[in-house]
């Protein structure tokens, strides 16, 4: 068992991290909610957890300026609570909300469907707090919105899994909560039909902020999390629209005339769309199944990957319109050589300037199912500028490639 940490200030967290790293360097491991801890190999005996959800104070909340100040430590259900009493939000979807913080959630750049029309928690954060390696405390950004003073480091902690630092307070920008929340559950007969519905949904005069795209065994699991008797017999589009009611509604009408090829097309009133909505959020967690992967491709070449996937027996949610793919090998796959051929034909699909990397498995299969894939030549600028906020590499090791081998001109693992 590791020792853990549980800091009640930014002062004491980065007195213990500078103790660390000027003393016996242990390995470091921040931790939120624990959602995104599944299959990350192990870190060994000697290293302490960083439990950041102790630091969950709200510092400063100017809500007619729609932004808030925040510990990194708050849970995202209690910060949706708390903004929801001035009719604000963070649209952002996040698996596990009752349990997720919002520094895990930064730290891994978790976004879920509505990232087509809100982006990722990347594009709402404005401002950070956090202590690197060295136990430095330092901030970057602000407290408002146009806020340009600076190297954008933020957006460079965003995503970084806490290997240059441990983020500790985030301003946020916000959005209003719209009146009305609808979805359109669309299914079709094959996936040719379906990418012939999204380019047109490019010239749509409606503005949709989500476009998921599921292949029958997800659209299953997806409506049943949903407590919903929904066709799934084929690949289904969901296409989900924000605003006022008459908005909504337009859009809605306007939708079913352009998805006409759909052999089964149904509106979702408010409250199932928002049930179904989290349960969507929640599709890359929801399975016993032996990997989960996260694949990065081009929009124009995500309904081929999907086909593909869904072909090799993968349950399959894809946010179509920024080219994001979560998959999860059927149960049959049941040792790590065969889990490595299935990603050994899907890595070609997603491109050069694409990834695929794995999101969760048995820490046992990361040497044979080379969960970043191959090295790439940006692993080496990472790793000069992991050198320069962690020198001695004890944030979070093994928690992706290895940067600062790769800086060296050595092969990372």
């Amino acid at each position: 068992m590791l020792d853990t940490f549980e800091p009640t200030t930014e002062a004491e967290l980065a007195r213990f991290v500078a103790e660390n790293a000027e003393g016996p360097r242990r390995s470091l491991f921040p931790v939120g909610g624990r959602t995104a801890l599944a299959g990350v190999p192990g870190p060994g005996a000697e290293g302490v957890r960083l439990a950041i959800s102790p630091l969950d104070t709200v510092v400063d909340y100017p809500a007619r300026d729609m932004t808030i100040t925040v510990g990194a430590g708050v849970r995202l259900d209690a910060l949706a609570e708390l903004l929801a009493a001035e009719r604000q939000r963070l649209p952002v979807d996040v698996p596990q909300s009752q349990r997720a913080t919002l520094g895990g959630v930064v730290a891994t750049n978790t976004s879920g469907s509505s990232r087509f029309g809100h982006g990722t928690i990347r594009d709402h954060v404005i401002g950070v707090a956090a202590v690197d390696g060295r136990g430095r405390l330092f901030q970057a950004g602000g407290r408002v919105v146009k806020n340009v003073a600076g190297y954008d480091l933020c957006k460079l902690l965003v995503g970084s899994v806490g290997t240059l630092a441990v983020v500790t307070t985030v301003t946020l920008k916000l959005s209003p909560v719209p009146e009305s929340q609808r979805l359109v559950w669309a299914r079709f007969a094959d996936f040719a039909a379906v990418d012939a519905a999204l380019e047109r949904l490019v010239t749509s005069a409606t503005r949709p902020v989500l476009t998921d795209v599921l292949g029958s065994v997800a659209a299953k699991t997806v409506a049943r999390a949903g407590g919903l008797d929904l066709p799934h017999d084929g690949p289904v589009l969901l296409v989900g629209f924000e605003g006022t009611a008459v908005e909504t509604e337009w859009q809605l009408d306007r939708l079913r005339d352009e998805l006409s090829a759909a052999t089964a097309c149904e509106s979702l009133d408010d409250d199932v769309s928002k049930r179904l909505r989290g349960a969507l959020a929640d599709f890359r967690t929801r399975s016993d199944g032996p990997l989960v992967f996260k694949a990065s491709t081009r929009p124009s070449t995500t309904i081929a990957l999907v086909e593909r996937a869904v072909g090799l027996g993968c349950a399959v949610q894809s946010h179509a319109g920024n080219g994001i793919v979560y998959g999860h090998l059927p149960d049959s796959v049941s040792d790590p050589q065969r889990a490595a051929a299935v990603l050994d034909e899907l890595r070609p699909l997603v491109g050069r300037e694409g990834s695929l990397v794995v999101d969760d498995c048995d820490p046992g299969w990361h040497a044979v199912v080379r969960p970043w894939g191959e090295p790439k030549p940006e692993w080496s600028l990472m790793g000069r500028l992991r050198e320069t906020f962690d020198p001695h590499g004890l944030l979070n090791p093994g928690r992706c490639p290895d940067w600062l081998a790769a800086a060296r001109g050595e092969r990372p693992v």
